[in-house]
C-alpha cells in the first residue's frame, strides 16, 4: 500500500499546481487533491526527508503563524481572523506536504505547463469576447480584465515565477529541451505585454536587474546595470521635458502617475493604502493588532469619509476592498510583533539564499507582489506563497543529493 501511495503522491502534488488558476470552474478538486495528499503524507513520510528543509527559517515561520494564532485567541477575535489564519495554514501545509516529493523540479514544471494553459485559455476568452462585444477594448480596459481567467496581477505572478522555473531548467550548454523553455519565456513575456501587468513588468525588470549581481564579471554587469538605469531615468525626464512644452510645468511624480500609474488598479491601491495609513495614524495598533475583521471595517469607515465619488465609493465599501498591501495587512491585524517577526523571517530566508540568484528571485518576487496585494486573502496566493516558501526553505544540500543528473 506504502508503494502505491508513494507513486500517486507526487503526481498528485504536481497536478495540484497544474489546476490552481482553474480553480473557479473545479473548485472541489483542490480541496480533493489536499485530502488526498494529508491522508497519504503519514504513510509515505520518512525521517530523512525532514532534511530537505532549512530549520531556522521553518522555525521562525512556524513562530510568526503560532504568534498571529495565539495573538487571536487570547484577544478574543479568534472566530473572525480564522479565514485568514486557515488560508495562511494551507501555504504552511504545503511546505510540510512537500517533504515526500523526491524532486522539486517536476512540481515547477507543473506550474510552467499551468501557465502556458492559463495563457491559452485567457487568449480564447480574449478572443471571443472581442468577436462578440463590437464596444470591447484592448489594453487596461474592464472588458479586457474580466476576459481573464483570473485576476490580472495572479495571471502575471504565474507567469513570472514561469520565467524563473524555465529559466533554472534551461542548460548552460546546448540541450534540446532549452527550446522549448525559451519558447515558454517568450509567450509569458508577451503575455505580460498583452494584458499590460505593470506589477509582472516592474518585477521582471527588477529581476533582471538582480541577475547582474551573479555570475562572472559581476563589476562589469553592474556597470551595465547602472547605465541601464540611467538611461531609463534620462528617458522619463526628457519625456516630461516634452510633455512640460505643450501642458507647463509639472512635477515628476505628477507627471509618473499621470502616465503610468493612472489606471483603475493604480487608483484602486492608492486609495487603499492612504487609507490604511490613516487606520494606523488614528487606530490603536499596540502589539497585538486590532485583527483582520476590524481591519476591513476601519478601512471601509474611511472610504466612507474619504471617496467623494458615490459610485466609487459603493464598491468599495461593498467589496469591503483590503489594504493591498500584505506587511500593511500584518502590521494592522496583528500588531508590530507580527510584522517584526515576518521580517525577521524574510530577513533570515534572504541572508540564507543570498548567494543564489534563483532563491532570492524568488524570494523577491514574494515580496515585490506582498507590496501591491493581500497575498493571503486569496485561496491562489496562499498555493503559490506555499510553493514560494518550498523554494526559500529547500536545503540545498539534500537537493544536490537528490537532484536529478543533468543528460
Amino acid at each position: 500500500m506504502r508503494i502505491i501511495l508513494a507513486s500517486i503522491y507526487p503526481f498528485a502534488f504536481m497536478l495540484l499546481f497544474f489546476i490552481i488558476p482553474f480553480d473557479e470552474y473545479i473548485r472541489a478538486l483542490p480541496n480533493i487533491l489536499l485530502i488526498i495528499l494529508t491522508i497519504s503524507f503519514p504513510a509515505i513520510i520518512k525521517r530523512e526527508h525532514f532534511q530537505k528543509i532549512k530549520k531556522v527559517p521553518l522555525f521562525l515561520l512556524l513562530l510568526f503563524f503560532g504568534y498571529m494564532v495565539l495573538n487571536s485567541i487570547f484577544s478574543g477575535r479568534f472566530d473572525t481572523d480564522l479565514s485568514i489564519l486557515k488560508k495562511i495554514a494551507i501555504a504552511i501545509g504545503l511546505v510540510i506536504l512537500y517533504l515526500p516529493i523526491q524532486y522539486d523540479r517536476k512540481v515547477q514544471k507543473a506550474v510552467i505547463f499551468s501557465s502556458i494553459a492559463a495563457i491559452i485559455f485567457s487568449i480564447i476568452s480574449i478572443v471571443y469576447s472581442a468577436n462578440t462585444n463590437a464596444n470591447f477594448e484592448f489594453g487596461d480596459s474592464r472588458m479586457m480584465i474580466e476576459a481573464l481567467l483570473v485576476d490580472r496581477l495572479y495571471l502575471g505572478l504565474i507567469s513570472v515565477l514561469s520565467i524563473l522555473f524555465c529559466y533554472r531548467s534551461m542548460r548552460k550548454i546546448y540541450h534540446p529541451h532549452n527550446a522549448y523553455y525559451l519558447g515558454a519565456i517568450a509567450i509569458n513575456v508577451l503575455f505580460i505585454v498583452l494584458v499590460v501587468s505593470k506589477i509582472s513588468g516592474i518585477v521582471l525588470f527588477c529581476l533582471l536587474l538582480i541577475r547582474q549581481a551573479y555570475g562572472n564579471k559581476k563589476s562589469m554587469r553592474l556597470l551595465i546595470a547602472t547605465g541601464f538605469i540611467g538611461l531609463v531615468i534620462g528617458g522619463l525626464f526628457f519625456l516630461k521635458t516634452q510633455q512640460q512644452k505643450n501642458t507647463g510645468p509639472v512635477s515628476f511624480s505628477t507627471f509618473l502617475n499621470k502616465n503610468f500609474g493612472a489606471s483603475n488598479t493604480s487608483q484602486t491601491r492608492l486609495i487603499t493604502w492612504r487609507c490604511s495609513l490613516d487606520v494606523l495614524e488614528n487606530s490603536t495598533i499596540g502589539f497585538t493588532g486590532i485583527g483582520f475583521k476590524a481591519t476591513k471595517d476601519k478601512l471601509v469607515e474611511c472610504y466612507q469619509t474619504t471617496i467623494k465619488d458615490p459610485e466609487k465609493k459603493e464598491v468599495f465599501t461593498s467589496q469591503r476592498y483590503n489594504s493591498h498591501n500584505q506587511f500593511l495587512d500584518i502590521l494592522l491585524s496583528t500588531g508590530y510583533v507580527g510584522l517584526f517577526l515576518m521580517c525577521l523571517f524574510l530577513i533570515w530566508s534572504f541572508m540564507k539564499n543570498k548567494e543564489h540568484f534563483f532563491q532570492t528571485a524568488i524570494l523577491g518576487t514574494f515580496i515585490a507582489y506582498g507590496l501591491v496585494e493581500n497575498i493571503f486573502h486569496r485561496q491562489i496566493g496562499v498555493y503559490y506563497v506555499g510553493l514560494i516558501l518550498i523554494i526559500v526553505l529547500a536545503n540545498r544540500t539534500y537537493e544536490q543529493i537528490d537532484a536529478p543528473k543533468q543528460v
